[in-house]
């Protein structure tokens, strides 16, 4: 519990925890909001802050962090990105999929069912990452369909997704957004809006609340953790003992030796005889 304590007290707005507890203050995501898009919006509205979106059962769910929608029924997702994911089988970066995959599973809910398409809203799928994911030096990284044949030619489906890196050093950025930006990388406060969100953060730091669910859900984090380390070792000895019978398989020994030997079941055993024989 100590640890989990020192934990909380260092949480910075790059963790996601605190991120949606700041952005859950209208003031301050409204303000991020016109800052970087350079709008003005009346006001927003929390549609569901960390929604879940799982259309069916069989589908990869997804943990959205915070949506919102303002007066002219745009919506907004936003997201914080503190590490540059690869998936380990493929050896390929894993952000521009999940963005396509939020795009998707969004629309899915905003949509009901015989609703015609152009009932659809305008979004925003915007990560706030603290990495330069193309390494351009860019503030800002904005993406909308357009023509490859003609490049001035774009799908006006009125879906925007911003990758924002707050390492970018090129690009025209409000005062504002750029004090965001040195305050989510090294909690420095330059602007009263980066002072509204360290005050917010230190404000949730000594409600007993916040840190009780905090802890709560760092708890069913770590036995997620501990469940699927757990499976991982289950498949890896069941991988092992098919290993050592196909050898013991190879030496001339019996099922039954076999099965004696790994432990596996006999049933097990002739289906992996048959499965050998067949080759």
């Amino acid at each position: 519990m100590q640890d989990l304590a020192t934990k909380f007290a260092n949480l910075t707005i790059q963790s996601d925890f605190i991120f949606k507890k700041v952005m859950s203050r209208k003031r301050i995501c409204k303000h991020l909001l016109e800052e970087l898009l350079q709008i003005e919006i009346a006001d927003i509205n929390y549609l569901e802050a960390e929604k879940t979106l799982e259309p069916e059962y069989t589908s990869r769910g997804i943990r959205l962090d915070i949506i919102v929608a303002d007066d002219k029924n745009t919506h907004y997702n936003l997201e914080m990105q503190v590490k540059n994911k690869k998936n380990p089988d493929t050896d390929t970066y894993v952000l521009p999929k999940r963005s396509r995959y939020y795009q998707a599973l969004l629309d899915i809910d905003l949509l009901q069912k015989g609703q015609p398409y152009d009932l659809l809203p305008p979004t925003f799928i915007i990560f706030i990452c603290v990495f330069d994911f193309f390494e351009q030096d860019h503030y800002v990284y904005t993406f909308k369909k357009c023509c490859l044949e003609n490049r001035e030619l774009e799908l006006s489906d009125e879906a925007t997704t911003m990758i924002l890196n707050t390492k970018g050093t090129h690009g025209d950025i409000s005062k504002d957004i750029k004090s965001f930006y040195d305050y989510v990388n090294n909690h420095i406060v330059t602007t009263d809006f980066t002072k509204q969100i360290d005050d917010e953060i230190s404000y949730l730091k000594l409600d007993t609340k916040v840190r009780r669910e905090f802890m709560l859900m760092e708890a069913r984090l770590l036995d997620e953790r501990r469940e699927g380390e757990a499976v991982g070792i289950a498949k890896g000895e069941a991988k092992e003992k098919l290993a050592t019978a196909k050898r013991l398989f190879s030496m001339g020994l019996s099922v039954q030796d076999i099965a004696k030997a790994t432990s596996l079941p006999i049933e097990q055993v002739e289906a992996l005889q048959a499965e050998q024989s067949c080759k």
